[in-house]
């Protein structure tokens, strides 16, 4: 999986935005409740630490087993130390992938079976960029 950089707009966009007190039930429906609890900021929903976070876009299929599609927009933190299992935005060598950190056996891994993993020999240059926090994709396009 690559990533395609995004360009940040001149000004940042704050909305506050209903949100419901009552969970949406995945299973069976649930009576409706019309109470709004109170308003969301994505921003502070998603970003805790909005200057080390950034904004990458995936690119590839590799990473479909953590959630994270083609085009999906990924919110990275580079305050985050990466831990073992991590899903990561790593510069191996001088090229950026995003892929799981296992850190116990050396290497990075695809959350898909048809790529195999990248080993991390000593003599590599990696570099962890960030890790991702959250990865936002659209269930309908248009």
């Amino acid at each position: 999986m690559i990533l395609q950089e995004i360009i940040p707009s001149v000004a940042p966009i704050k909305r506050i935005l209903p949100l419901y007190s009552c969970g949406v039930a995945a299973g069976f429906p649930s009576p409706a409740e019309d109470h709004i609890d109170r308003g969301l900021d994505l921003n502070e929903h998603l970003i805790q630490r909005p200057s080390s976070t950034y904004f990458a876009r995936a690119c590839g299929d590799s990473m479909q087993g953590v959630g994270i599609y083609n085009g999906d927009l990924l919110v990275i933190d580079r305050s985050l130390t990466a831990e073992q299992g991590d899903t990561v935005i790593a510069s191996v060598d001088g090229e950026l992938t995003c892929k799981i950190f296992d850190v116990n056996n050396r290497q990075l891994l695809a959350a898909n079976p048809e790529y195999p993993p990248i080993p991390l020999p000593d003599e590599t240059d990696l570099i962890i960029e960030g890790v991702v926090a959250h990865a936002i994709h659209h269930l309908r396009r248009g």
